[in-house]
C-alpha cells in the first residue's frame, strides 16, 4: 500500500500542464481528489545541486539551483468565499528519494496525505494538515510552504519565494489542500526550476553537449564524403546522392537539437515552432535512412538501375513511417519537459514500431534475394559489399533488440526517474547506431572513378571477377576499361532480359 501510495502520488507529475521548458506556467489549473487531499502536479525535474562558490552573479550562469514562485494566485468559488474562516493551502517540494517522507497511514491501512482524526490522535501530525516527516538526510526537508484564504475573499496569492536546491536529486511540486470545501479551486502563476548552468533540465543537460559532439562527427564524415563526392562527380550514382542527402539531413538535425537546448538553457523558454522544425527534420532523416537502407537491400543502383513496379510501395511506406514518427516526435519533444503518461505513450509507440519491424522484415527478404542474384550470377566481388552490408544490418538489428530491452528494464527499474543523470544514454545510443550504419554504407558505396561502370555492368562468369575487383578499388586503365564497356555490351541483351525477369518476380513475391 506504502509503494502504491507513493507511485500514484509521482504518477500525478507526468500529467499535462502548460510548460514552457523549465517555466511552468499555468492557467486556472484544477485540483485532483486524490485519497483525503486535492493536488495539483508543480512539475518534476532532475536539479542538481547549488555550486559553493558563484561564480557570475545576477547570471543564469551564476552556479545557484533553486525553484522560484512567481504570481501563484488561488482562486476559490464564491459559495465557499462566503464562509469566513481562514483556509490554507500547502505547497510540497520533495526530492524522489524522500517520497515515503509525505504522508501516513494508521496501522498500515490507506495511506492518508493530510492529517486524519485517527492520526492527530496518535499524535505527530494536527488535523487537516500536510503530514510531513524530516527527511533522514536534511531534516528541512521535504520542504512545506503554506499560503491562507482569509475572510470573504476569493483569491489568496502566495508572495514571490525562491527555495535553493543544495542536494542533487529528482524533485517534484506539487500544491496540495486539505479541505474538501476546495475541491473547485484552480491555481495560476508559474514557477521558474533552474540548475546552475542555466534552466535545462538535468536530464537533458549532457545532451547538449552530446549534439555537438554528433555534429562535429557528422561534419567529419560529411568532409570525407564530400571530397570523394566532387573528386568522382561524372561517376556518381543516384544512390550516392540519396547517402549526401542523409549525411545533410543528419547534420542539420544534430545542430539544429543543439540549438534548441542552447536556446532552453538561456531562456528556460522552448519555442513550439523550433521544436517542431527539429523533430520534423529528424522525422525526414529517419524515414530517408530507412528508404535508403530498404532500397540498397533492393539492389538499387548496384545491381538494378530501378525499383520497378515496387517504387509505388515503397513511397508509400516511407510516407506512412514519416507521419507515424512525426506524430510520436512532437508528442513526446514538443511543449513539454515531463515524460509522455504510459498508455498516450503506448498508444502513439506501437503504429511505429509496427513500421520498423515490417521494415526490417522487408529488408532482410530484399536483402536475402539480391544475395540469391549475385550468386547466381557469380558476382563475387559484389557478392562480397552485399555480404558485409547483411552483417552490419543484422548486427545493427540485434543491437537494437538488446538495447530495447535494456531500455524496458531501466524504465521498469526506476518507476520514480532516480536515475535521471544516466537517462540521456538511453536517447543517445539510438543517434550513435544509426550513425555507425550510415559510415558502413559510406564505406561500402563511397564514390569512386569506377562508379558507374561497377553499378551497371553485369558479369557474367569467373573470367571477369579480377577485373570486376579492379574497378571497384583503384580503378582500371583505359585499355580495361574500353575491354569492359565491350563485354559489357556483349552481354547486353541477356542482361537486360535477365533483370526483366528479376524485377517481375520480385514484383510476385514483394
Amino acid at each position: 500500500m506504502l509503494f502504491a501510495a507513493s507511485s500514484l502520488l509521482l504518477t500525478l507529475s507526468s500529467l499535462v500542464i502548460t510548460t514552457f521548458a523549465s517555466i511552468h506556467i499555468y492557467h486556472h489549473e484544477p485540483f485532483n481528489e486524490v485519497g483525503n487531499a486535492y493536488l495539483l502536479s508543480g512539475g518534476s525535474e532532475g536539479i542538481v545541486a547549488s555550486l559553493a562558490t558563484a561564480p557570475q552573479a545576477d547570471s543564469i550562469h551564476d552556479g545557484r539551483s533553486y525553484i522560484r514562485f512567481e504570481n501563484i494566485t488561488f482562486r476559490r468559488s464564491k459559495a465557499v468565499a462566503k464562509e469566513r474562516g481562514t483556509v490554507p493551502i500547502y505547497i510540497i517540494i520533495f526530492e524522489a528519494a524522500d517520497r515515503d517522507d509525505i504522508g501516513g497511514s494508521v496501522y498500515g491501512g490507506q495511506r492518508a496525505i493530510c492529517c486524519t482524526p485517527d492520526l492527530a490522535k496518535m499524535g505527530g501530525c494536527k488535523q487537516g494538515e500536510v503530514i510531513r516527516r524530516p527527511s533522514a538526510t536534511d531534516i528541512n526537508w521535504p520542504v512545506i510552504l503554506d499560503v491562507r484564504f482569509k475572510g470573504k475573499s476569493r483569491t489568496t496569492i502566495l508572495d514571490t519565494k525562491e527555495v535553493s536546491i543544495t542536494k542533487t536529486g529528482m524533485y517534484n511540486l506539487f500544491f496540495v489542500a486539505c479541505d474538501p470545501k476546495l475541491k473547485e479551486m484552480v491555481m495560476s502563476g508559474k514557477t521558474i526550476w533552474k540548475n546552475p548552468d542555466g534552466y535545462l533540465p538535468g536530464r537533458m543537460a549532457p545532451l547538449k553537449k552530446f549534439y555537438v559532439f554528433m555534429a562535429i562527427a557528422y561534419v567529419c564524415l560529411g568532409i570525407i564524403w564530400f571530397l570523394q563526392y566532387v573528386r568522382f562527380w561524372n561517376d556518381v550514382l543516384q544512390l550516392q546522392h540519396c547517402i549526401a542527402a542523409v549525411i545533410a539531413l543528419g547534420l542539420f538535425e544534430m545542430i539544429l537539437w543543439y540549438f534548441d537546448y542552447a536556446n532552453f538553457n538561456n531562456t528556460g523558454m522552448r519555442p513550439v515552432v523550433v521544436t517542431t522544425w527539429v523533430v520534423t527534420v529528424g522525422a525526414i532523416r529517419k524515414t530517408i535512412s530507412r528508404l535508403l537502407i530498404l532500397s540498397v537491400s533492393m539492389g538499387y543502383g548496384v545491381v538494378r538501375p530501378t525499383l520497378g513496379g515496387l517504387t509505388s510501395k515503397v513511397l508509400l511506406l516511407g510516407i506512412t513511417y514519416f507521419l507515424a514518427s512525426e506524430l510520436l516526435n512532437i508528442t513526446e519533444y514538443v511543449g513539454t519537459i515531463n515524460d509522455v503518461s504510459g498508455r498516450a505513450r503506448l498508444l502513439l509507440v506501437l503504429p511505429d514500431a509496427f513500421l520498423d519491424a515490417f521494415l526490417i522484415l522487408w529488408i532482410f527478404t530484399s536483402l536475402s534475394r539480391t544475395l540469391e542474384q549475385l550468386q547466381a550470377k557469380r558476382s563475387s566481388v559484389k557478392l562480397d559489399i552485399y555480404r558485409k552490408f547483411s552483417n552490419a544490418l543484422a548486427v545493427t538489428v540485434i543491437s537494437s533488440v538488446v538495447w530495447i530491452g535494456y531500455e524496458v528494464y531501466f524504465k521498469a527499474t526506476d518507476p520514480f526517474n532516480e536515475r535521471w543523470q544516466s537517462a540521456w544514454i538511453i536517447t543517445a545510443f539510438w543517434d550513435i547506431l544509426a550513425f555507425a550504419l550510415l559510415c558502413v554504407i559510406c564505406y561500402l558505396w563511397a564514390p569512386s572513378q569506377s562508379s558507374q561502370r561497377y553499378a551497371y555492368s553485369e558479369e557474367v562468369g569467373e573470367e571477369s571477377d579480377e577485373e570486376e575487383a579492379q574497378a571497384l578499388t583503384k580503378g582500371k586503365q583505359e585499355g580495361q576499361g574500353e575491354l569492359s564497356l565491350v563485354r559489357q555490351e556483349k552481354n547486353g541483351g541477356t542482361d537486360a532480359s535477365f533483370d526483366q525477369d528479376d524485377e517481375s518476380e520480385e514484383d510476385k513475391r514483394e
